[in-house]
């Protein structure tokens, strides 16, 4: 066994090595000659005039300076929203790990059933997003309102309905997701009451999203890290009972994420509610349906919540197959996939950016700006994620250690980062490419990808490469990578064919 696991680690490193180089060379002539980083950078990989051919410019061309500015004050807010909400869950699961793994495993079980209630507002919020961030580019200001009353009207409702379902079917819902004996009790706990808190956080999602289309990227940074923050403080006060705080352990963990949703959901109002903003909620607004815009969001959000839907079951499935390899190596699964998160958290900053800038310039019909942003970002991703991967490699087991002190997860999860250090550099520019087609409103290829990476492909790998190849957890991750060299491929055709700037909404 462990003969093929030298020999699966050595061809995996040596496979990704090349496929890395091949799969971002067609981007740039550089990457063609493979003569390294700085000279790459330094021969126009970031030249914006570059990006694009000259006929296909359809206007006056700002300069590289004023692209790249843009492009930053709209992605950095996000991007740090992303990447510090997942060092703060991170935080969050270091805590929750002084109580050892079974209350690890407890929390992290949770994660895809909760993402399963959510799908819908997932879905319904990506529309608002697009038609927002379209209506800003057209300068609509009554229709990108109308469209965020209308879609909050919806949230509420469903948002009300679903958490009730979680509520009443946690019991069965995390048993069927592969929680076991050793942790069942704890993770129901968890999980009713984060559903009180969901209500409130979906509502406040639908608002940011709004808010993100618009370019008030700041505005949802500020909402999602005061909100964490709080999640963070009142753990440390409930988990262990400091202060007059009583000790609640797991169930500590869970009121705090609650009380953190709502605090969410207040800051999310309280930016809607101001006269001066560009998007403003009153009493004194209609707020009937509108029959242009429910239809506008079918056609953004039905594609979108079907993609979801594929995720979820995907991500179920694959939770669940990593959840049958024991207590203790789902307990390294779950810290490492807090890591990746980090990763992710980093593509999804830049995904909201790509998404809102792609939508604003189709909106003021400047199908080449909207290429060149999802190219500046997708070389702002790439540069990062190669930082980010080098710093995963060289303090692996010092990450681990900050979240376990038992030899074995270190060890386990040392091996895990060294993977993900790689496959990162395929996730952070697939999912800025995919923000891109989102932004597009191409929401249909999105899902269709979906479906075949992480519905089919990633579940179906897992049980080959973890079971019946005998490689377990590392055998888990290499699905991981499969999945999202697959959707990078596949989401750079369909980025290249530029059929998605002819998309109207």
């Amino acid at each position: 066994m462990e003969k093929i696991k030298s020999i699966f680690h050595f061809y995996f490193l040596k496979i990704l090595f090349l496929l890395k180089s091949r799969i971002f060379c067609y981007n740039t002539v550089m990457y063609k000659n493979e003569r390294g980083f700085l000279k790459m950078i330094g021969s126009g990989f970031l030249d914006c005039n570059k990006m694009i051919k000259d006929e296909a410019k359809l206007g006056e061309f700002p300069s590289n300076k004023s692209i790249f500015n843009k492009a930053f004050q709209v992605a950095w807010p996000s991007a740090l929203e992303s990447i510090l909400v997942a060092l703060i869950g991170a935080v969050d699961t270091m805590m929750v790990g002084t109580l050892g793994t079974a209350a690890i495993a407890a929390v992290g079980i949770c994660n895809q059933p909760k993402f399963v209630i959510m799908a819908t507002i997932l879905g319904l919020n990506v529309g608002v997003n697009v038609i927002v961030a379209r209506r800003k580019g057209e300068k609509d200001q009554a229709k990108a309102n109308l469209t965020l009353r209308n879609a909050l009207v919806l949230s509420v409702f469903l948002s009300a309905i679903l958490s009730a379902i979680g509520y009443i079917c946690a019991s069965p819902g995390l048993a069927f997701a592969g929680a076991n004996a050793d942790y069942l009790d704890l993770s129901v706990t968890y999980f009713r009451y984060i559903m009180i808190g969901n209500f409130f956080y979906c509502m406040s999602l639908t608002m940011t999203a709004a808010q993100r289309g618009a370019g008030n990227t700041k505005i949802s940074m500020i909402t999602n890290l005061s909100a964490n923050v709080v999640n963070v403080i009142m753990n440390a006060m409930l988990i262990n009972g400091l202060f007059f705080f009583p000790r609640l352990e797991v169930k500590g963990a869970a009121i705090a994420t609650m009380l953190g949703n709502i605090v969410a959901f207040i800051m999310a109002l309280y930016s809607v509610s101001k006269k001066d903003g560009y998007l403003h909620l009153s009493f004194k607004d209609n707020w009937k349906f509108d029959r242009e815009t429910l239809v506008a969001l079918y056609r953004i959000s039905l594609p979108s919540f079907i993609e979801q839907i594929f995720l979820r079951i995907g991500f179920f499935t694959y939770t669940k197959a990593v959840a049958n390899l024991g207590t203790v190596r789902y307990a390294t699964h779950q810290i490492c996939m807090n890591i990746m998160t980090i990763s992710f958290g980093l593509g999804d900053g830049l995904s909201v950016a790509s998404s809102t800038l792609v939508g604003q310039s189709l909106g003021a019909r400047r199908s080449d700006l909207a290429i060149v942003y999802g190219k500046v970002l997708q070389r702002i991703g790439f540069i990062m994620s190669v930082l980010l991967g080098i710093g995963i490699v060289l303090t692996r087991s010092e990450i681990m250690w900050l979240f376990s002190k038992e030899t074995e997860v270190i060890r386990m999860g040392a091996e895990i980062l060294i993977m993900l250090a790689v496959t990162i550099q395929f996730q952070v520019n697939q999912v800025i490419t995919m923000g891109c087609l989102r932004g597009a409103g191409d929401a249909k290829f999105v899902a269709f990808i979906s479906l075949i990476t992480v519905t089919i492909i990633r579940p179906c790998s897992t049980y080959l490469f973890a079971y019946t190849m005998g490689l377990g957890l590392p055998g888990a991750w290499l699905s991981v990578f499969l999945d999202q060299l697959i959707r990078l491929v596949a989401s750079k055709w369909r980025f290249n064919q530029a059929k998605w700037t002819k998309i109207t909404i």
